[in-house]
């Protein structure tokens, strides 16, 4: 298992923008299109800026990018954040070494090449946005409202929070990164869980790693869950299985003019999953209510390039086991679950932040066997949240599970090997919900006034059933 560099945690946005090395798979989907050129005009003559993972492997300090004042359009810069006091919000800003030249056409180094524009004294007014730096590991994202002074380390000036439109200006930008399972940090909750990934380059890891498709990561649990207390030994339960999933996080920007809120936005988490579990013996929720264990906790940093601008996207995920069921019903039931979803906010002028949550998954089941009656519900979901800088954005519970009912003397079983008197029915289904949170405002668009929920997705479908005679 490894683990990720650094998290990001930051208070504001600004238009000097920092670009880091990150841990992110470099695959990526842009909107500049066929052809089109990265950094170049788009329609209506606004700056179309690349969407992609940020590169990996450099041996630089953090070097910065900014949006100098009143030019409204980010570059990168021979500049880097040294340090950093969350309290006083003040930053000493200093010159990164130089790296190899990279002469353009015209002999000349220019920010449309990659190339970082000459280091010209921070002002007033600037925009800095960075990747994890010395006293900011969740990223910096401010306004400088004060040169203060030079020191022996560099500038130091004070910052004060701002908005990623202030950082990107008019630009436009839309695309996909998908998320490096190996940077994912992984905290088991109990014994008997495992992880795997296999990485977009091939390499791979665990002992489910070879199986993998590229870009995914699996968790694989056996645990037991609480017994009906009149229960035989014989109808222990337990649920075992895993869950496979290749997140990927989207983002795009439409800006304005300088300083209004953009005029659409997006972002959210989306991607593959497929998960395969079974549940045994006579469960019961010891409350009544439904029994939730937690068995793993994922987090990752990735920090995106939106042109020279690094953004910084939190990504969290608990992976768990839920039972609801009375105690009566003894079952011995394994399911195939795959499908995608995709959970997210979306921003346009007028209609403000609305919710978008979808999801397509079919189930298999392989095997079904039910004794004596009563009801069981068991799902293997994740709880998942998306953010920037270190400010959660969008929180989804995604839940596949089986439900069954029993009204049985005997037993029944798919297999049509046994017999039975009343009937018994096994069902698949899917729930989705969650909420847009506050901090979405860090786009530069209107503070939310509340939660929104992004609405509940229920998706039911039957399995296998029986009766009297099956």
């Amino acid at each position: 298992m490894r683990t990720f560099a650094q998290r990001l945690l930051l208070p504001g946005l600004t238009t000097l923008a920092l670009t880091t090395a990150g841990c992110a798979s470099p695959a990526h989907t842009g909107s500049a299109g066929p052809g089109a050129t990265p950094g170049a005009p788009a329609a209506g003559g606004s700056q179309q800026l690349e969407v992609a993972a940020a590169p990996q492997g450099s041996a630089d300090p953090t070097p910065l990018a900014r949006t100098a004042t009143g030019e409204g359009r980010p570059e990168r810069s021979a500049l880097r954040v040294a340090s950093y006091d969350k309290d006083s919000r003040r930053a000493v800003i200093a010159a990164a070494p130089a790296p190899a030249p990279k002469p353009s056409k015209g002999g000349q180094n220019s920010p449309s090449d990659g190339s970082p524009a000459p280091a010209k004294p921070v002002a007033v007014g600037d925009v800095i946005a960075s990747a994890p730096a010395p006293g900011a590991p969740d990223g910096l994202l401010a306004k400088v409202t004060e040169v203060v002074g030079k020191t022996d380390r560099g500038t130091e000036v004070k910052t004060a929070p701002t908005t990623l439109s202030a950082a990107l200006g008019e630009a436009k930008a839309d695309g996909k990164v998908k998320v490096d399972p190996s940077a994912m940090v992984v905290e088991p909750l109990m014994k008997g869980v495992t992880f795997s990934w296999a990485k977009g380059d091939g390499a791979r890891f665990g002992a489910e790693g070879g199986k993998l498709p590229l870009g995914s990561l699996r968790l694989d649990v056996n645990a037991a869950v609480d017994t009906a207390k009149d229960a035989p030994a014989s109808a222990g339960a337990s649920v075992s299985g895993f869950v496979q999933l290749a997140p990927q996080v989207e983002f795009s920007y439409t800006g304005t003019k300088i300083g209004s809120a953009p005029s659409a936005a997006f972002l959210g988490m989306s991607g593959d999953w497929s998960s395969q579990w079974s549940l045994k013996g006579r469960a019961a929720a010891s409350t009544g209510a439904p029994q939730r264990i937690p068995f793993a906790k994922l987090h990752s940093a990735p920090v995106i390039q939106v042109g020279p601008v690094p953004v910084v996207v939190d990504l969290d995920l608990t992976a768990y086991i839920q039972v609801e069921a009375d105690g009566q019903v003894t079952l011995d039931v394994r399911q195939d679950v795959e499908g995608d979803f995709r959970v997210g906010g979306s921003y346009a002028t007028g209609k403000g932040w609305t919710p978008v949550s979808t999801s397509a998954v079919h189930s298999t089941p392989v095997k079904a066997t039910v004794a004596a009656s009563g009801r069981v519900k068991a799902a293997l979901g994740a709880e998942a949240s998306v953010g920037l800088y270190g400010a959660v954005g969008v929180g989804a519970d995604f839940a596949p599970y089986l439900r069954g009912e029993a009204d049985v003397k005997a037993s029944a079983s798919t297999d049509g090997k046994t017999s039975a008197g009343g009937a018994w029915a096994l069902y698949g289904g899917i729930d989705l919900n969650g909420q847009l949170h506050l901090q979405l405002s860090l786009f530069g668009t209107p503070l939310l006034e509340r939660r929104i929920p992004l609405g509940t997705l229920h998706r039911e479908w039957p399995l296998a059933s029986g009766g009297a005679g099956h």
